[in-house]
């Protein structure tokens, strides 16, 4: 496992606070990254329905998921033997069962029936028969806790720190990968995959793994957008402009880093945005410090730009961690008007100052650690445009 049992009950202990404090009595989990940081579990199984059932009187999160995928419960987890519940295959994908039955059976047999039950009612892996079928089993629908686990993530522990110190270094050898891949006549596909196989290999020393967002590398007027991959028939040419977006992993941990590449001399236009985007980011990592609001970074942020004439609506970051597809950030702050959480130290996070308009695009982000006095770049790379 990648912690230790202490750390693992003690991240239970901060749901089970956050629990208390909604009037949650039980709580079924099925985010695949909030699995992961309470138990351990690490499998490509969340296709399926799979999850915990955390309770006040319990002392162990109980694991439930497909038939097949219970060993993997047992190696990657710290649970008991008796708190793995598999069930049957004919649960899965199947109009006649489900298997929020098979939780309901499990809630009922562990007295936790008519307990006040919530559940993570609005993200990617719990659906409204997911709801339904527990309302129907229980006699209540259950109560939502989005995000409940996802604010206990957010300061991370010194060996959370420490994944996320090293997922940063696979991060610089995947740009580094990806920037020499870039040149005339090289296949885009052929840049993408040196890009994947440097995301699993990693530098020497420090093994990478699957990143939870595919490479985003767009070229020309594809960087227009902000989340299109590479074009499989196309070859790079002299005066091609191209975003990457990548990210290190270690351990599930992510660090996600952007930068953009132009083969030849870059036009007015984007040396404009580029020198508003540097000037940003530069004076934001020098305001960031414990006690600032997220609202505040961005704020801050603006009034940088606004002087260049360049706007940008979106966000602009978020904080990051333990991830799986299809996001690698933790859905919790965002760096953004009306976000009023006080940043802490030991937070982590990826500014991302992407700019799209409607003929180029622009990226150079960051992602930092907050610290006891301000904040630390987790990367040393290069900004502004990268010209190789």
């Amino acid at each position: 496992m990648n912690f230790s049992d202490e750390e693992y009950k003690s991240r239970l202990g901060k749901v089970k606070a956050a629990m208390a404090a909604r009037q949650a009595e039980t709580l079924v989990i099925s985010d695949p990254s909030n699995m992961h940081w309470l138990t351990g579990y690490d499998g490509w199984s969340f296709y399926v329905h799979q999850g915990l059932i955390v309770a006040l009187d319990l002392d162990e999160p109980i694991w439930w998921g497909r038939g097949m995928d219970g060993n993997g419960a047992k190696l990657t987890t710290y649970l008991r033997a008796d708190g793995i519940r598999p069930y049957a295959d004919d649960y899965v994908q199947n109009p006649l069962k489900h298997p929020m039955s098979f939780v309901a059976d499990i809630l009922r047999e562990k007295g936790l029936g008519k307990k006040r039950l919530f559940a993570e009612s609005d993200n990617y892996w719990f659906s409204a028969k997911c709801a339904s079928t527990l309302a129907d089993e229980l006699g209540t629908p259950p109560g939502d806790a989005t995000g409940l686990v996802n604010w206990c993530r957010l300061v991370k522990s010194p060996q959370e720190i420490a994944y996320l110190r090293q997922a940063s270094k696979v991060c610089v050898n995947v740009m580094d990968t990806a920037v020499a891949s870039i040149r005339p006549g090289q296949p885009e596909r052929a840049a993408a995959a040196a890009v994947y196989r440097a995301c699993v290999m990693g530098p020497a020393g420090t093994p990478g793994d699957h990143p939870a967002i595919f490479p985003i590398m767009p070229s020309n007027e594809r960087t227009t957008c902000a989340h299109l991959g590479w074009d499989p028939e196309r070859d790079y040419r002299e005066g091609d402009l191209v975003l990457l977006e990548l990210c290190g992993v270690h351990k599930r941990y992510h660090c996600p880093l952007s930068r953009t590449v132009f083969l030849g001399k870059p036009p007015d236009r984007l040396r404009h945005i580029s020198e508003a985007v540097l000037e940003g980011v530069a004076k934001v990592l020098e305001f960031i410090k414990p006690g600032v609001t997220a609202e505040r970074v961005e704020e801050k942020w603006r009034d940088v730009i606004k002087s260049y004439g360049v706007v940008k609506p979106s966000r602009l970051g978020y904080s990051i961690g333990a991830s799986y597809v299809p996001d690698w950030g933790e859905r919790t702050v965002s760096l953004r008007p009306g976000d009023k959480t006080v940043l802490a130290p030991n937070m982590a996070f990826h500014l991302m100052p992407g700019i799209w308009e409607d003929d180029l695009g622009f990226e150079s982000s960051e992602p930092f650690l907050v610290t006891e006095s301000g904040c630390e770049p987790l990367t040393r790379y290069p900004r502004g445009i990268l010209t190789p």
